[in-house]
């Protein structure tokens, strides 16, 4: 593809997949194709751990997805989103690692693909599981972001993504002008009209990331990621970004976390109109939710449900929650 083409030009990535043409439509009611399950992939392919912090998830090797997958797809699962959790591999301060061949997110985009050829498989990219030092850029000689050289290595990591065959790649590291870098990217590699960009648009700096990071082995080995993620009040900061992002490039936008966030999401919504709108219910969310149901304090699926249809009410169209799997049965079930 030019490089001289126009980054606003390119629209074929966002509606390439059958899956991702159904989130062009403005659902207002839950439906399966608008779930996406995050999936942790360790690089042990026989492992199947569970996440303690992270009630009912667990991490799993390439060699055991098919038969954790399987029952899932018959039920409808539409995508996943994979999140890299490297034990054995070497961890340097630039993240060499996060796009090598044998990376377990690689090797999962090639084993889910030739399984499920259906599932749209959506990656996080990142640099926090790889790096030595765990920050989500790359760092300069006084231990701060270096923009220019993150920027770069991760639309690296993006587009190798990509090449391996995912049909989205998703930005999380919240660093200035990536979704530029990656769409261009994208688009010299000929795959800009293959492959949606999603970005963490609006992702704030929160406590509820923390069995996440448990899950993942991704905290930072010193200092926090407040430099880079979004106060919690800034709602105007978010606003930006989220018009920055779809100006750059972006075919989706994401608000992370969600609950805590619906004005935001709303936001998304009014100023991103023609885009699909996607919220995460992260780890910390997810936790809470299932603590309070084995308290006594609510049922587990009524709360569910309840918290879900505000993302919905709010405006998402696409929601990445670990009660995907609970949701292919309730959604069969029935609301009530």
């Amino acid at each position: 593809m030019s490089s001289t083409m126009d980054i606003s030009s390119i629209l074929q990535g966002g509606y390439a997949h059958p899956l991702t043409r159904s989130w062009q439509s403005q659902s207002r009611s839950l439906t399966k194709e608008m779930l996406m399950y995050p999936i942790f992939i360790t690089d042990n392919p026989q492992e199947e751990s569970v996440i303690e912090s992270l009630p009912g998830q667990k991490r799993w090797g390439v060699d055991r997805l098919e038969e954790f997958l399987t029952p899932l797809v018959a039920k409808g699962l539409a995508s996943v989103i994979l999140f890299g959790v490297p034990f054995n591999l070497e961890k340097d301060p630039v993240g060499s690692n996060a796009s090598s061949p044998t990376t377990p997110v690689i090797l999962a985009i090639k084993k889910i693909k030739s399984l499920f050829p259906k599932v749209l498989i959506a990656v996080d990219v990142c640099l926090c599981e790889y790096t030595s030092h765990g920050h989500c850029g790359v760092l300069d000689a006084e231990g701060l972001i270096d923009q220019e050289k993150s920027v770069k290595r991760i639309a690296e990591v993006a587009v190798d993504y990509a090449k391996a065959g995912a049909q989205v790649v998703a930005p999380s590291d919240m660093m200035d002008g990536r979704i530029r870098d990656i769409k261009r990217g994208l688009m010299d590699a000929g795959l800009a009209n293959r492959c949606a960009l999603m970005s963490y648009s609006a992702k704030f700096a929160s406590c509820l990331y923390g069995p996440f990071r448990e899950a993942a082995g991704s905290a930072p080995s010193f200092g926090n990621r407040k430099c880079y993620q979004l106060p919690p009040n800034a709602r105007g900061l978010a606003r930006r970004a989220i018009v920055r992002d779809i100006n750059e490039g972006a075919d989706l936008i994401m608000v992370k976390p969600s609950l805590p966030y619906l004005d935001i999401i709303s936001s998304a919504s009014q100023l991103a109109p023609d885009h699909p709108i996607a919220c995460y219910q992260v780890s910390g969310e997810y936790a809470m939710v299932v603590a309070g149901a084995e308290k006594g304090v609510y049922d587990l699926k009524e709360m569910a449900f309840e918290s879900v249809e505000g993302f919905v009410r709010a405006g998402a169209t696409v929601i990445l929650t670990y009660f995907t799997p609970q949701f292919l049965d309730w959604l069969d079930e029935g609301r009530e």
